[in-house]
């Protein structure tokens, strides 16, 4: 029996243990459950709430908590902390910082009679064309044509026929101002020649040459550019010399030929990729394969080219093709001259010069060396000239004598005295004898 009742109480005991762990447990579920929601309707506000702290999870108890005391009982329970949600009005996010637009410049409209420019050539003439455009953008006056054709030259008139094309171009009136710049693509055989050779370069010239002769023949005013340094030195040797049959024939043909070399080339004479542009700031002038412009380099030569173009177009959409005959009004002007045509010609009145014979000349040309004072003695006008030994004696009025000339008459009287003193002899010359003044001897 009593080991009965010892039984019993154990039993009793451990399920005193096990309620006191179980109720509370139900107890804290159902006033979470139920009670929470009951406060929520009673107290909520608008724009206010109640929200329950968070609680740390209740810790089972154990038989030691039982026998020895639980030191979570004492600890109060967690306060109700109000908070109160504030609701901002939403802002839109600020954009992000940029420049001011700016405002795209207008193109200028070209006139109706605006004055044609024709660039042809090679694939440099396709820069300077895109150069030129550039620079006279704003100039409604005045409108560029490019006509460049890449890989074209004079010598494979099988590949592009030059000549032919500017013909026809001619034939279509479809420009009123040529401008090429041509020859990177020449270094090839002409006709069997080699490049260089003394064929070769006769051939040469005589296609640059016709081509200038068609446009001076259809009043078509051209600027021939030169060619400019090259980065290999046997390319470039071989441009050089290219450059100067060009110059030789467009100046024969009677053209303007603008020599562009050492506007490009550095100190030494050598090619140079960099250069001052037209703001003076060190740039890069050519492109990588050392042949042709960049875009800075092509603008710098529109430039040049601007400033030689002013002798045929002075804006308004007019050309100009009549300049200043230095020899008008001489004899010289009869000589045989290639057709005037702007600064070309001038150019090659200094090379060739204007030959006038002194010991034949006319009356007339005469009268340009000599002042109205001296005339032409009957001999001197049968034979249309003068004795050249009378510019060694410089008549007063002659341009040769600066002021200090023979005056004819005064030369005549010498002559005169002078054939006088050789007929009669000269009389023996007696000092005269001293007189004493009276006053003198009168005062002794």
């Amino acid at each position: 029996m009593r080991n009965r009742f010892v039984i019993w109480v154990v039993g009793v005991v451990v399920a005193a243990l096990m309620l006191t762990d179980i109720l509370p447990a139900f107890a804290q579920s159902a006033v979470t459950v139920v009670a929470a929601p009951i406060a929520a309707e009673e107290t909520a506000e608008p724009g206010r709430l109640l929200l329950a702290q968070n609680q740390k999870p209740r810790r089972r108890r154990t038989l030691m908590d039982l026998l020895f005391g639980d030191d979570e009982e004492a600890a109060p329970p967690p306060p109700v902390v109000e908070k109160r949600v504030v609701r901002k009005p939403r802002r839109a996010a600020p954009a992000a910082p940029s420049l001011p637009a700016v405002p795209e410049k207008p193109k200028v409209n070209k006139a109706e009679g605006a004055t044609r420019l024709a660039v042809f050539g090679d694939s440099m003439a396709v820069d300077v064309g895109k150069a030129l455009e550039r620079f006279y953008a704003e100039d409604p006056n005045i409108t560029i044509i490019g006509q460049g054709v890449g890989s074209s030259g004079i010598v494979r008139d099988d590949f592009f026929d030059w000549p032919e094309a500017i013909d026809q171009r001619i034939d279509e009136d479809s420009f009123d101002i040529a401008v090429m710049i041509i020859g990177i693509n020449d270094r090839q055989n002409i006709a069997g020649n080699k490049p260089l050779t003394d064929g070769w370069t006769a051939a040469y010239k005589a296609r640059v040459a016709g081509i200038v002769e068609a446009l001076r023949i259809a009043n078509k005013p051209t600027i021939w550019i030169g060619l400019p340094p090259m980065s290999q030195p046997s390319y470039g040797k071989a441009m050089i010399q290219i450059n100067e049959v060009q110059r030789l024939a467009v100046f024969g043909a009677g053209a303007e030929f603008l020599d562009i070399y050492e506007r490009f080339a550095d100190e030494d004479g050598k090619y140079t990729s960099r250069g001052p542009d037209l703001n003076g700031a060190q740039v890069r002038m050519r492109k990588d394969d050392g042949i042709h412009f960049s875009a800075a380099g092509a603008d710098k030569l529109a430039f040049y080219i601007s400033q030689s173009l002013k002798t045929y177009y002075r804006g308004g959409g007019t050309v100009g093709i009549e300049i200043a005959d230095p020899l008008l009004g001489t004899d010289a002007q009869l000589m045989l001259r290639p057709p005037y045509q702007g600064l070309g010609q001038m150019k090659l009145l200094e090379v060739a010069g204007a030959v006038i014979s002194l010991t034949h000349t006319t009356h007339r040309a005469a009268d340009l060396i000599s002042s109205d004072m001296f005339s032409l003695t009957a001999e001197d006008e049968a034979t249309g000239g003068f004795d050249i030994t009378q510019m060694l004696e410089a008549p007063i009025g002659r341009a040769d004598a600066f002021g200090v000339g023979i005056a004819p008459e005064a030369e005549e009287e010498d002559e005169a005295i002078d054939a006088a003193a050789l007929a009669t002899p000269a009389p023996v010359q007696v000092p005269p004898a001293q007189v004493v003044p009276v006053a003198e001897s009168t005062a002794r």
